[in-house]
């Protein structure tokens, strides 16, 4: 392994490789609250595609393992390296390469971060809308997880907005996917068979983004409610209200209080209201114009009325903000809390309130505490586990997942499997595609070398 790490500094320069014991702490985890973390051998800082491509074919000529590391805020231990391993960090290809105003897309290295994108793409009035709460988190990453996020209720996830990769496969070879087009009905779509593979397929050095216009103005609801089953048949009547909200979460009453706690936000709510209130839905708009801002916002709070709210509120400016702000950062609320886990299971919008039924069945059958919030507008349920007992916590995760896919939904909504939710996904899924997606795995990657263990054991 020495000799591994003399010949990585042969090919990005010694000062660019730590091994051993200089290997800094960051590297040896991600923000998965289960994962243990771990030292590898090296960690490697290559410049661009050309030294990745070199990594790699000495990785595969040596058999050594191989993580990729953006930011490492990752929640499933997918960038958990290997003791006996090399970790790419892409620190170093933290470029915008370039915007291009004509075709609406950006081209970005992997290192790139989403507040980095938003200050480039604001000074053109344009906007890379997903939002997966962490503006840290590299554009590397969130390909690799195909990150979601608050806005996917009207734009979509990362997988709608990746146009094309450079990628550079566990052989050495390095391939570019798809342009600076929308469409393509050309051979098997190998950009998004990428996208969302958690660093076991390629690993990207350059992604091609689809950009939307920036919208002008924008305007928040918050609407109380008596309980979690009405905000979860409220959901897809606001959806298809023909409304077009930009922002469309729920946040149960407890992790509502304890979010706004933390960021010591006032919100306006009446006691008597908020007292009552069990479960809120936060509705975000936006428009160019602010009368058909007006006249949404009206729209809205007449729907939420109608459909069991006990009162809603439109929060200035700074309010919304810090309400939007303060959602973002509820994982580390319910971290500091004491959770001891966190999921992201996705489902059909309509079947909520069932599920939302279930977890409290599952909670109480296992003296279990689960609270959370989520996109609720497309039906990315995240909830917080606060179990010690890791066999108990297993058994109440491992139902929580069933009735997720039992009611159409899957394990994981934007986090991803890594090594964390693994068991439950090799035990819960279909064996016909999890047999496909290992024949997949071996045609990309046939020495094993890129992140093994994550996905598949």
């Amino acid at each position: 392994m020495a000799d591994l790490g003399t010949r990585l500094g042969e090919i990005v320069g010694a000062e660019h490789v730590s091994s051993g014991d200089a290997v800094a702490e960051d590297y040896t985890h991600d923000e998965t609250l289960t994962a243990e973390p771990a030292r590898p051998a090296h960690v490697v800082r290559p410049a661009d595609a050309e030294q990745v491509a070199a990594i790699l074919a000495l990785a595969a000529e040596t058999g050594t393992p191989v993580t990729a590391r953006g930011s490492g805020t990752g929640l499933s231990g997918a960038a958990v390296p290997r003791a006996d391993g090399v970790l790419v960090s892409f620190e170093r290809m933290n470029r915008v390469l370039e915007i291009d105003t004509e075709n609406h897309v950006a081209v970005v290295q992997p290192g790139v971060t989403l507040a980095e994108l938003e200050e480039r793409t604001k000074a053109e009035g344009l906007v890379y809308p997903v939002y997966p709460g962490e503006l840290s988190s590299s554009l590397g990453g969130n390909v690799g997880t195909n990150a979601g996020g608050m806005r996917a209720v009207k734009y979509g996830v990362t997988r709608h907005h990746v146009l094309g990769l450079q990628a550079v496969l566990p052989t050495g070879e390095v391939i570019r996917t798809g342009g600076r087009y929308v469409k393509a009905s050309t051979g098997y779509d190998l950009t998004q068979l990428i996208v969302g593979s958690e660093g076991t397929l390629a690993l990207v050095t350059e992604a091609v983004l689809k950009l939307q216009p920036r919208m002008s103005h924008q305007a928040t609801v918050l609407a109380p409610f008596p309980d979690l089953a009405t905000v979860a048949r409220a959901v897809p009547r606001v959806v298809g209200s023909g409304i077009g909200p930009l922002i469309l979460e729920y946040i149960d009453a407890l992790t509502m209080g304890a979010i706004t706690h933390t960021a010591q936000l006032q919100l306006g709510v009446p006691d008597e209201i908020r007292d009552t209130a069990q479960a809120y839905l936060v509705v975000m708009l936006e428009n160019n114009a602010t009368e058909r801002l007006d006249q949404d916002v009206e729209a809205v709070g007449t729907l939420l009325g109608e459909l069991g709210s006990l009162d809603t509120y439109v929060l200035p400016g700074p309010a919304a903000r810090k309400l939007i702000d303060a959602r973002e950062k509820a994982f580390f609320t319910a971290k500091g809390a004491g959770a001891d886990d966190i999921i992201d299971t996705v489902l059909p919008r309509a079947a909520l309130p069932e599920f939302f039924s279930a977890v409290m069945e599952i909670a109480q059958g296992n003296q279990t505490l689960v609270v959370g919030c989520g996109h609720a507008g497309d039906g990315n349920v995240h909830l917080a586990v606060f179990q010690k007992d890791p066999e108990v916590r297993h058994k109440v995760l491992h139902e929580l997942f069933a009735t997720g896919m039992r009611l159409g939904g899957a394990i994981s909504g934007e986090h991803g499997i890594g090594h964390e939710k693994k068991r439950h996904f090799l035990e819960l899924e279909d064996p016909n595609k999890v047999a496909l997606m290992r024949r997949i795995k071996q045609a990309f990657d046939p020495t094993g070398i890129l992140n093994p263990g994550v996905l598949f054991d």
